[in-house]
């Protein structure tokens, strides 16, 4: 028996020491207080001034660290998430980690011709599809921009064909309040109402400030919506460093922690306790070709050094992995979503989003879902860490196995050899072998598993009658919009 034993149950990582997570949280509530955020919402600023922000130039509004502090406290420190199988379940609790893909890519690259095309209603089902039978992907968004449908409603159609395509929690996006009141509608049918939906909240809406510091109108709406009805919200700030944000690491952070606070602080003031989701995208402009870099080593430090300040303050964390900057699926994209993926599990975040990025978010990929899926399976043997007892250390075993012995048939062996992580798609056999079975690349073993997976795999269907109610409600924001 070890007694008093300081035990590291799973591998660790970490950024930022508490006194630089002070200092930070320090400089967001001071932006918040000196120089505040523009809303542009009469109820969002309303709701800012009875938090006790000074409104100037009427969006303006300074916010008080004691407006902050109070709201921060409101917020659940756990928040459930279900998907329309009620055994998906997301659980959002400190260093509880769950994969899933990026939402709103306007591109895809056509599995038949090979052709960089919109994405479709059929391609959005598809890829949930795919998603729903990776077995590492633990809610989903909607990979791809649903464009064949009418433009004002085509959230209603997104998510529809989400719903179609997995049973697994969904976060999704909505072009405004009244998209989102459509969608909230579409998941009180699956639930069977309001009461239903809050106990088992089938929809997670993902919405943005704009950085530096401006809650659009839109977006406020949406937050405050969500707030009302207990939509769990992702509120998440992303800014560029060099371009929308500060190119230095902690003035980043420091930003992103206030645009998602001022956030929050609206949300608590409409409904005390509504469920809110900190964290975002923290990357740099790469000044050589002006572009967001989802690939960047400085956006895996700058999400984990986020994911720190975002658990201190004891807020559930949405982060990113799984994204590439390259154009196709090749070794450019290997690299990066391993980088991310490792980075991402090891700093704890809650919600890891973003698996499925090409070509710095204008490509939503299938193929990187699965790629990726791999790459996380690998992560989380890392994130076991290494059991160290009187059974692990197996001494009785190597006494009896002794100097030049073997331990394939050994008891322990046989006992253990199953708690290895098996490839389901990486290879390790012989030469001759891989030659023999057709020297397959990795990525065509990739194309491979996204077309099983399309062939054959369906997820439980939506009950008929159902159906008719979710397309009642979507052909009639057609009919209002279009």
């Amino acid at each position: 028996m070890l007694a008093n034993q300081l035990v590291n149950q799973t591998t660790t990582f970490r950024v930022l020491t508490d006194d630089q997570i002070e200092l930070i949280y320090g400089a967001a509530l001071e932006i918040l207080a000196r120089t505040g955020v523009k809303v542009y919402d009469d109820e969002g600023l309303a709701l800012l001034a009875a938090a006790g922000a000074e409104i100037r130039d009427e969006n303006w509004a300074r916010i008080p660290s004691s407006a902050v502090k109070e709201a921060v406290a409101l917020c659940p420190r756990s928040i459930r998430i279900v998907g329309r199988d009620p055994e998906q379940i997301c659980l959002l609790e400190k260093d509880r980690i769950y994969f899933g893909g990026v939402s709103d890519c306007p591109f895809v690259y056509d599995r038949a011709t090979g052709e960089r095309r919109p994405y479709t209603y059929a391609d959005v089902r598809d890829a949930a599809r795919v998603a729903d039978a990776l077995d590492n992907m633990g809610f989903h968004m909607s990979l791809g921009l649903t464009q064949d449908v009418p433009r004002m409603t085509y959230d209603r159609h997104q998510f529809l064909a989400m719903l179609e395509g997995t049973g697994k929690p969904i976060v999704q996006t909505a072009i405004d309040r009244e998209g989102l009141a459509d969608q909230y509608e579409m998941a009180c049918v699956l639930r069977g109402g309001s009461a239903a939906f809050e106990q088992s909240p089938l929809l997670t809406l993902y919405a943005e400030p704009t950085s530096p510091l401006t809650h659009t109108k839109d977006a406020t709406q949406k937050l405050l919506f969500a707030a009302e009805k207990r939509i769990p919200c992702v509120y998440t700030s992303c800014p560029i460093g060099g371009a929308t944000g500060p190119i230095t690491g902690a003035g980043i952070i420091a930003l992103a922690v206030a645009e998602t606070l001022s956030g929050v602080v609206m949300a608590q003031q409409k409904a005390p306790g509504a469920p809110i989701i900190g964290g975002g995208v923290t990357s740099i402009m790469d000044m050589r070709d002006m572009v967001l870099s989802y690939g960047a080593p400085e956006l895996h430090l700058y999400s984990a050094a986020l994911t720190d300040v975002v658990k201190w303050l004891g807020l559930p964390m949405f982060s990113t992995a799984g994204c590439s900057d390259s154009k196709i699926i090749d070794q450019q994209a290997a690299i990066e979503a391993a980088l991310s993926t490792l980075f991402a599990a090891l700093s704890g975040a809650n919600l890891i989003h973003d698996v499925g990025i090409l070509e710095m978010a204008l490509v939503g990929s299938y193929e990187m879902l699965v790629l990726t899926d791999e790459i996380i399976g690998m992560v989380k043997q890392i994130l076991g860490g290494i059991r160290v007892d009187e059974e692990t250390l197996a001494l009785d075993t190597i006494c009896e196995v002794g100097p030049g012995g073997q331990f394939i048939t050994s008891q322990n062996t046989l006992d253990n050899f199953g708690n290895f992580w098996e490839p389901t798609m990486m290879v390790r056999q012989r030469f001759e072998k891989w030659v023999a079975e057709g020297s397959r690349t990795m990525g065509e073993r990739v194309t491979d598993r996204v077309d099983h997976h399309l062939q054959s795999h369906e997820p439980t269907p939506i009950p008929d009658d159902q159906m008719a109610e979710l397309r009642k409600i979507v052909a009639a924001a057609d009919a209002v919009y279009t």
